[in-house]
């Protein structure tokens, strides 16, 4: 029955984030095949599907989820929010630091290894997307600022 509820709410909410996806998302030019109305499509169109198949053969298994399961999926959340804050601000490398430090802590690593998944996630996520992927990520305004002021008083 939880299945069915679940299934029922998230199917409004996909059938409204395909009609935004379908109707209101425009790009004025194209920079690869598909072009970037497509993913939300393709995203609308296999959420309302899975959500269909939940709706039409629910889990018979309850679920049962315990207390710290839900305190790390709530501390999740909140920090996705946080990094989302953070991204411009601090920039894309800064930002998925501090967050793959803090969920990795979360998750039970030492603060050593935290660290060093936080920073090889920073460093490695933003080499991949910028070389390879030819993405443009932020430098962040926090680190544009030092810089500047760095280098204005280095010509004074």
């Amino acid at each position: 029955m939880v299945d069915r509820i679940f299934a029922g709410v998230f199917l409004m909410v996909a059938l409204a984030y395909g009609a935004i996806a379908f109707t209101v998302i425009e790009a004025p030019f194209q920079y690869d095949p598909l072009g970037p109305e497509s993913w939300p499509q393709i995203l609308a169109v296999l959420a309302v599907c899975c959500l269909l198949y939940m709706l039409w053969r629910p889990d018979s298994l309850r679920l049962g989820v315990a207390r710290h399961t839900w305190f790390r999926l709530v501390a999740t959340v909140a920090m996705l929010a946080a990094y989302a804050e953070l991204y411009e601000p601090l920039g894309f490398v800064l930002s998925t630091i501090l967050f793959g430090t803090a969920l990795a802590a979360m998750l039970g690593a030492g603060g050593g290894r935290a660290a060093l998944f936080g920073v090889t996630a920073g460093c490695a996520g933003y080499v991949v997307c910028v070389t390879l992927l030819g993405l443009n990520l932020p430098s962040g305004a926090l680190i544009e600022n030092l810089l500047e002021t760095a280098q204005g008083e280095g010509d004074a």
